[in-house]
């Protein structure tokens, strides 16, 4: 079974939702979308695959979303994928990719959904928020 995650190591939600796919005994297929970005093929695959829109998928935080205008919905679809290949660190991640779909994982427990083995044991993500108790229950 493969597994992909486009990942930041720097972001702790990506981290978490990594370390959540490994503890399902899963080791999948890591890319670090700021070193190797998805091509705009690759984008136009994904998009639709999470049933969302690409304004969707950018992100703002630590990014020139604003210094770019992006806010404006003056930019077509095309052209807001246009700006995440010029900027990859517009990708909102982690992008997760498995046999039962395709998801913009944010929070990280949101990758529960899609993981063939969901049941990971009690977990607790970097900033100490349970995501599942000591009785293996999901924390809403």
């Amino acid at each position: 079974m493969t597994i992909t995650i486009y990942h930041n190591p720097d972001c702790g939600t990506s981290r978490n939702t990594l370390a959540m796919i490994r503890r399902s005994g899963e080791e999948p297929e890591v890319i670090e979308y700021l070193k190797t970005p998805p091509s705009r093929a690759r984008l136009l695959e994904l998009i639709p695959a999470m049933g969302i829109a690409p304004r969707d998928l950018l992100r703002e935080k630590g990014t020139p979303y604003a210094e770019l205008g992006l806010g404006d919905t003056k930019w077509t679809d095309d052209e807001l994928i246009d700006f995440m290949m010029v900027h990859p660190i517009l990708i909102n991640r982690p992008i997760v990719v498995t046999p039962l779909g395709t998801k913009l994982c944010r929070p990280s427990e949101t990758v529960l959904d899609i993981l063939p083995n969901p049941d990971i044991g009690p977990f607790t993500k970097d900033d100490g928020e349970v995501v599942i108790d000591a009785d293996g229950r999901r924390v809403l």
